[in-house]
């Protein structure tokens, strides 16, 4: 199974259903707050797995200039009539070259759990790459440990899951030269009672 076209096309086939359940004012979305209160004015933004764009690069492309990357084309066709005054591109984000030094902060909610975990450590290690000296990151992780999930009716349709525990990813973090800001653990009960996920504030010092 070629699990990352799992991924694709579930979230192509619901985009405007994903949508619908986006709020700002859930647990996860407030940590936002922590890293935009970090970042200078105007600050050159990537929104990694941006989806359909509401809330995050909404949020974001208020106070920044935000570059958003999803591989489903119709989360990128929703993402440009959400918020219009960011840049998208559809694109796998384990494929992304931008230069050194290209952004001031990253965020990535909900779409690393969705890569194949073998890849995670080079995804990490190329917004390290990406990222400006004393730049932030915020990710949403996995929290368990979990090799290859397969849901067959998720919001309706297929999806994959694929992501490490918590010690694992602290310790991937940090083998990127990251320095840890917090980690946090985020229920998720609006998809799943009793899922939730790691969420990391990195830094490049």
């Amino acid at each position: 199974m070629n699990y990352k076209e799992t991924v694709k096309a579930g979230y192509n086939a619901i985009a405007n259903r994903y949508l619908a359940e986006r709020t700002r004012d859930s647990q996860d979305v407030l940590l936002l707050n922590d890293l935009i209160e970090r970042l200078p004015v105007n600050a050159s933004v990537l929104d990694a797995g941006c989806g359909a764009g509401v809330p995050i690069s909404q949020m974001l492309s208020e106070r920044f200039k935000v570059t958003g990357v999803d591989f489903s084309e119709a989360q990128i066709e929703l993402a440009k009539k959400n918020v219009p005054n960011a840049n998208f591109i559809c694109q796998d984000m384990t494929k992304l070259d931008f230069p050194e030094n290209s952004f001031d902060g990253i965020c990535s909610y909900y779409a690393i759990i969705h890569i194949p975990r073998e890849e995670h450590q080079s995804l990490l290690a190329n917004f390290y790459k990406m990222l400006k000296p004393n730049g932030c990151v915020l990710l949403c992780l996995g929290a368990e440990n979990l090799i290859d999930d397969i849901d067959e009716n998720y919001l309706g349709t297929r999806m994959y899951w694929s992501h490490y525990d918590t010690d694992t990813y602290l310790k991937m973090l940090k083998d990127c030269n990251f320095s840890l800001i917090w980690s946090k653990y985020v229920g998720d009960a609006s998809f799943d009672e009793g899922a939730g996920h790691l969420f990391v504030l990195v830094q490049k010092l």
